[in-house]
């Protein structure tokens, strides 16, 4: 399993209800089509947290890199629901940060360190 994490700022303007219902859709779609094994949409609570955290986490979940790959090659298509579901996302956000992490030791890395 790989985690890709997003930590968000929205525009001024943008609504946070409107922004996690853009993500629902958006996320929604991407698990149709099998790119996404699972996501969820995390905010921060009562400003505890300290400059470097944003006000919005989202986790989404992929089973291996060839999972990744194929949800970044959905939002490469020329698809007008994909660009409608991206850009309802993508519209609302300031600043985003990014990281793809993985649990730790992995599977592969606990096997080896148990053969020693």
């Amino acid at each position: 399993m790989n985690l890709y994490h997003c930590s968000i700022d929205l525009v001024h303007e943008a609504k946070a209800l409107a922004f996690a219902n853009a993500v629902d859709q958006w996320m929604a779609y991407l698990q149709e089509r099998g790119t996404v094994r699972d996501w969820r949409l995390l905010r921060r609570k009562l400003h505890l947290a300290n400059d470097a955290c944003r006000d919005f986490l989202l986790e989404v979940e992929f089973d291996d890199m060839i999972q990744l790959d194929s949800a970044f090659r959905v939002l490469g298509e020329k698809d007008e629901e994909v660009e409608r579901l991206y850009e309802g996302v993508s519209n609302l956000i300031a600043h985003v940060d990014v990281g793809l992490y993985r649990p730790f030791p992995d599977p592969e890395r606990a096997e080896r360190m148990a053969l020693i």
